[in-house]
């Protein structure tokens, strides 16, 4: 897919799939901008639409564990820009039949629009702009993990290159609006998948990390399959399984509609 989780994703997918189609001389350094076009590419856009299924486990510092699993949308508006997310809760029952829906604008005067349906509640539940930096579902994972920031809300400069890396800081250009003051993201120098990100607080002090930790190649794609996020304030941490991973699906459009999330599409929930 031209990307599956942010979850990923993160994740996204949003949390989180990640996926590249060329790569490049190691005796080049690109600018800044083809580094985090290219990355972004990787991350959230390969294929025209797609999908997987992801166990998420979610360990506190205690270690204690819960379990979620859930199926994953996705299908591209452009190349780079307008996205859709679909996501259908399996289990545990707790949360069986639990959507969340993301329509994606790259525009960053444009709010993404998020709704959340729950199932016990029989209540579809909009999700303000200003809670897309919170926990989504209870994990470590954040709603805006799944379907990925705008570049356009960051600037970006090139901090270290190193045999394997490029290294990008990214600083907000609207601080008051999130709760880091900036982000660094390793990203792979042959295949651009983002393999690390390290988010730092208002103090400058390493406080969340997202790291790609077994990457494979599905169809052609350089493919995120086990992602994990680690809250170093809580001390917990959130891991991410991919499996099942499938890209050019011929999603259809009606899918990612309101009318869906109440009574998913057969899509969401094989």
């Amino acid at each position: 897919m031209k990307s599956v989780l942010k979850i990923a994703f993160v994740l996204g997918f949003s949390l989180p799939l990640f996926a590249v189609e060329k790569a490049i001389s190691s005796e080049q350094t690109p600018d800044v901008q083809t580094i985090v076009n290219k990355a972004n590419i990787v991350a959230y856009y390969q294929g025209d639409d797609g999908k997987a299924t992801v166990k998420m486990t979610i360990t506190s510092k205690q270690g204690r564990k819960r379990e979620r699993e859930f199926n994953i949308l996705r299908k591209d508006v452009t190349d780079g820009g307008d996205q859709k997310y679909f996501v259908y809760f399996q289990r545990p029952a707790d949360v069986r039949r639990m959507t969340y829906m993301v329509l994606k604008h790259a525009d960053p005067g444009k709010d993404d629009d998020r709704w959340l349906y729950l199932p016990a509640l029989s209540l579809v539940k909009r999700i303000a702009a200003g809670d897309k930096r919170t926990s989504f579902v209870g994990s470590d994972f954040l709603y805006e993990d799944v379907s990925g920031r705008s570049l356009q809300e960051d600037t970006h400069e090139l901090i270290e290159t190193t045999d394997q890396m490029f290294v990008v800081k990214n600083v907000p250009k609207q601080p008051d609006t999130v709760e880091f003051n900036y982000f660094n993201v390793s990203i792979d120098r042959k295949t651009y998948v983002p393999m690390k990100m390290e988010f730092y607080d208002k103090d400058d002090k390493l406080y969340r990390v997202i790291e790609s930790k077994k990457v494979e190649k599905i169809q052609d794609f350089y493919t995120v399959v086990q992602s994990v996020v680690s809250n170093l304030k809580t001390g917990g941490k959130t891991e991410m399984e991919f499996s099942d991973v499938k890209y050019n699906i011929g999603l259809d459009d009606s899918i990612f509609t309101e009318r869906y999330l109440q009574g998913p599409p057969r899509e969401a929930m094989r």
